[in-house]
């Protein structure tokens, strides 16, 4: 009986991962087939015009690359930070807890608060406006939580063997922590970052509010100035447009090199904590 019940629960698993592989393999095949024909040095090179019916999205690729990575600047090292101090200082208790219950809540917000959180805060009652600094600083908040998470997941996932001969050997736990624990936890706080550089390029409602334009032809010239971003473009082509069904192929277009910027920029980060594990074998 054990052994029927095994194996229909292995089938199960199998049809899972077959039902996931098939949805991600008709998305990307959807978006491709009617994104690609939209696909040109021009489309990528230049910048919208003619109501954004014509021209390219040059402006909305930087503006997303320069929102996801000033993200990741600002939410990494707080994030890194904080999982230290909740793993390796913190006395188990009620207050951190408290803490831990607060971080995991804060993970299932919907973004659209954090957007209205950024507006209030950021925009507003300190006098960014919007602004690429304060869409940064909205999606750090995003996903703040994600890489606290991951990042003491990986301190956990360090044997203890590991801190007990550092500190034997006359090390404090500050240089314990720095020089041995981090480098081995390095692999597992990277995929925090993966996943999180995949949130924060994607995210809509956490920028629109905050740092997202309906159009310029200029780049921004500072951290304070708005920027086009290629998630919000796509939801201005699609609802807001003047001339929707003219952008169509712009609007898959847009959306397929969204997700090929996202799929690089997790390559990149994949890449990377391959070869801090391999340093580390």
């Amino acid at each position: 009986m054990r052994h029927v019940i095994q194996k229909c629960m292995f089938t199960l698993f199998k049809l899972s991962v077959i039902i996931n592989a098939l949805a991600l393999i008709i998305v990307c095949g959807f978006v491709l087939y009617y994104g690609a024909p939209a696909i040109s040095w021009e489309f990528l090179l230049e910048n919208p015009r003619n109501a954004m019916t014509e021209g390219g999205i040059f402006p909305c690729i930087l503006g997303t690359i320069a929102l996801s990575y000033g993200s990741m600047l600002i939410a990494l090292p707080w994030g890194v930070a904080t999982a230290i101090y909740l793993h390796e200082y913190a006395k188990p208790g009620k207050v951190v807890h408290l803490i831990r219950l607060a971080i995991n809540n804060l993970a299932g917000v919907p973004s659209v608060v954090f957007g209205l959180f950024g507006l209030s805060l950021f925009v507003t009652v300190l006098g960014m406006g919007v602004s690429l600094l304060a869409g940064m600083l909205t999606l750090a908040a995003l996903v703040l939580p994600l890489i606290i998470g991951a990042s003491e997941e990986a301190l956990r996932s360090v044997s203890p063997t590991y801190r007990e001969a550092s500190l034997g050997l006359g090390a404090t736990k500050w240089q314990t922590i720095y020089r041995i624990v981090l480098p081995a936890a390095a692999p597992g706080i990277l995929t925090g970052a993966i996943l999180s550089v995949g949130r924060a390029a994607g995210e809509t409602a956490a920028i629109m509010f905050t740092a997202a334009m309906f159009f310029s032809p200029l780049l921004p010239q500072s951290i304070f100035d708005s920027v086009m971003a290629l998630p919000y473009h796509i939801y201005v082509l699609a609802t807001a447009g003047t001339n929707i069904e003219q952008t169509r192929p712009l609007q898959y277009g847009t959306s397929l090199v969204l997700i090929v910027l996202v799929l690089s920029m997790n390559f990149m980060a994949i890449m990377l904590r391959a070869r801090m594990q391999k340093k580390l074998s």
